[in-house]
């Protein structure tokens, strides 16, 4: 039986997807006391494809929206590895984003609304976090938008 976190996802029209497996010598994710660090995650498609794009060049704001918002999706998949039940989640405490960008981009912040929006529609209050939003020259594969998290359980 799902809890009510996965009843919003369904409603929201979203499956998620297997958590994925660290791609160096890192876990995805740690606990510590009552709190969850996730690892930065990275935006991929239902269909396993990596969303590849620099900001202020080969990708607008919203499509960086978009990409921030499967990285929210894969930091909840990782939620669900780590806890079993998502209603377990007592507070998203923190996320931190990162935008492939050119020095001229400057709408970080806009970008990684995508992934705090998605967070706050699935959580509600709980999904209210404090938040990081940087540019970086390049990110892994050369995806858009890294993502990491961390999170309050309950105890």
């Amino acid at each position: 039986m799902s809890g009510a976190i996965e009843a919003k996802l369904a409603e929201l029209g979203i499956t998620l997807p297997e958590a994925a497996a660290p791609a160096a010598n890192y876990v995805p994710y740690v606990k510590s006391g009552n709190q969850l660090f996730i690892s930065g995650q990275i935006p991929q498609t239902a269909a396993g494809e990596k969303v590849i794009g620099k900001l202020g060049d080969t990708m607008e704001t919203e499509a960086g929206q978009e990409a921030a918002k499967l990285c929210a999706i894969s930091l909840i998949a990782q939620m669900k590895a780590a806890t079993g039940d998502l209603d377990k989640v007592a507070r998203v405490v923190k996320l931190v984003g990162f935008v492939n960008s050119t020095l001229e981009f400057g709408d970080q912040p806009a970008v990684i609304n995508g992934a705090s929006n998605f967070m706050v529609d699935v959580f509600g209050d709980k999904g209210r976090h404090a938040r990081s939003a940087v540019s970086a020259a390049s990110l892994p594969f050369g995806v858009a938008v890294e993502v990491e998290a961390i999170v309050e359980l309950e105890d």
